[in-house]
């Protein structure tokens, strides 16, 4: 018999364990706990001064398995309207993939109550280098779960203002009780029906639900996306609306547009800014400066646990042949934060980012788009290689911010179709091919109307290739 869930506050009769986590901040050593009571005891005048000085602090936090780089171009967005900069945080949660049930202590994974501590913390941390007293808070997929957890369960609702759920499986991937039944993406699991038992929102608190019309590849009625296409799943496109909340439809959108892309940026800016945003556009910056962070997988999980002595260098690249134009630009050694800059670059430049192991096992060769505006989580993950080939090396190409599908995307490899990418519902964000290891070779990556032109490296099996697409 599954018992039901209840978060830690209710087993222990403790609040969710913020006491456990420092804030990932150099200059204090405060727990969570500690620095949310220096908070709360600020004289309320000066918290009210502090509040209407300027606007309300947003923090977004990624999904499942990903980390605070992929809301770049959103954060870009709202700089672009005006919203300061130093109003705008993207949280990198350690563990970002979830375990196998909401209370499995697993390597490398995460439970949603890890999840909410370590957001809590963050959260913290912005009050305190803000002087704010609350914060809106944005999430993609599995983020928006993790807000709704700390909003309800860990104590948030004092400290935050608005929640934006986008694209979030607030009622499952699935809803069945035969298959996984203890997942937190089960809308029958005990914990997800403990998050939407009553009001599936929180008084004091205004909730945002974005969802797409038909596109989510996490909301749909069979499992085709999931490669089990005669399999119903008991969710349809209606999964991540929430009761009571103000509900938006974005047609079109995939699973990460509905938070990454343009329409959305749309909806948030309104929903916490009362008006519609002045353009859509990303405006370029005058001056662009570069940093982030690197990390790696860890026993075949993504993490976003900062890397020391990881090596970075930057060198700027031809556009049109990827070639190296000069010395490096930029080399740095991480540091036990895992930081790399910061870098001072050129909006129009191309870059290839060298990003090595410390004992060099893996060597990423990362180019992306260009950058318009200085962004602080240029972040790198070093991967775990793909199984080599004796005469063959890999290029990938990858699009973090959208989903790919064959039906409304031009996805190729020196104009030839990349393989496996499906019609209809987009649901995969890569594709990778395999070139002869003969010779180094210029290879033409390309998604829709933007090109990204690599280099292979074919004297040494442990260089990876990858094109990223800043695109959603």
């Amino acid at each position: 018999m599954t018992m039901p869930w209840r978060p830690r506050a209710a087993r222990a009769g403790v609040g969710v364990g913020l006491s456990t986590l420092l804030l990932a901040v150099a200059a204090t050593s405060l727990t969570a706990q500690q620095a949310a009571q220096q908070v709360a005891q600020r004289p309320a005048p000066a918290r009210r001064s502090a509040a209407a000085a300027a606007p309300i602090p947003i923090v977004f936090v990624h999904g499942n398995g990903d980390h605070a780089g992929l809301w770049d171009n959103t954060i870009w967005r709202f700089e672009s309207n005006g919203y300061p900069r130093d109003r705008l945080f993207a949280v990198d949660l350690p563990h970002p993939s979830a375990s196998s049930t909401p209370t499995a202590r697993e390597s490398n994974r995460s439970t949603p109550e890890d999840q909410a501590a370590a957001l809590a913390a963050f959260v913290t941390r912005v009050l305190l280098r803000t002087g704010a007293t609350k914060v809106a808070l944005v999430g993609s997929s599995r983020g928006g779960l993790t807000m709704r957890h700390y909003v309800r369960f860990g104590g948030g609702a004092a400290h935050v203002s608005h929640v934006i759920t986008c694209g979030t499986p607030n009622h499952g991937v699935m809803a069945l009780a035969t298959m996984t039944p203890e997942s937190e993406f089960n809308g029958l699991s005990p914990y997800l029906r403990a998050l939407n038992a009553g009001s599936e929102v929180v008084a004091g608190v205004r909730f945002l639900a974005l969802r797409s019309d038909s596109l989510d590849k996490y909301a749909q009625p069979t499992g085709a996306a999931m490669g089990a296409p005669t399999m119903a799943t008991g969710v349809d496109a209606r999964s991540p609306a929430l009761a009571g909340a103000t509900n938006v439809v974005l047609p079109g959108t995939d699973h990460r547009e509905v938070a990454f892309g343009a329409a959305a940026f749309a909806a948030q800016y309104r929903f916490i800014v009362g008006r519609p945003a002045r353009t859509l556009a990303i405006v370029p910056d005058s001056a662009v400066v570069l940093d982030g962070m690197v990390s790696a997988n860890a026993g075949g999980q993504p993490t976003n646990v900062p890397l020391a002595r990881a090596l970075v260098t930057v060198h700027e690249v031809d556009a049109a042949s990827g070639v190296r134009t000069r010395v490096a630009v930029h080399r740095a050694v991480t540091r036990d934060d895992g930081r790399w800059g910061p870098f001072r670059a050129s909006a129009n430049a191309r870059y290839e980012f060298e990003v090595a192991m410390p004992d060099s096992s893996v060597i990423l060769h990362l180019y992306r788009s260009s950058f318009p505006r200085s962004s602080a989580v240029v972040n790198f993950r070093l991967p775990a290689p793909p199984a080599p080939r004796r005469d063959s090396v890999s290029v990938l190409m990858t699009r973090p911010r959208g989903y790919l599908g064959a039906s409304r995307d031009t996805v190729h490899f020196d104009g030839v179709p990349a393989a496996g990418i499906t019609p209809g519902v987009p649901t995969v964000d890569r594709a990778l091919r395999w070139f002869a290891a003969d010779t180094a070779r210029t290879v033409r990556a390309t998604i829709n109307a933007e090109t990204i032109v690599v280099r292979t490296h074919p004297q040494d099996r442990r260089r990876l290739v990858v094109a990223e697409f800043q695109q959603e």
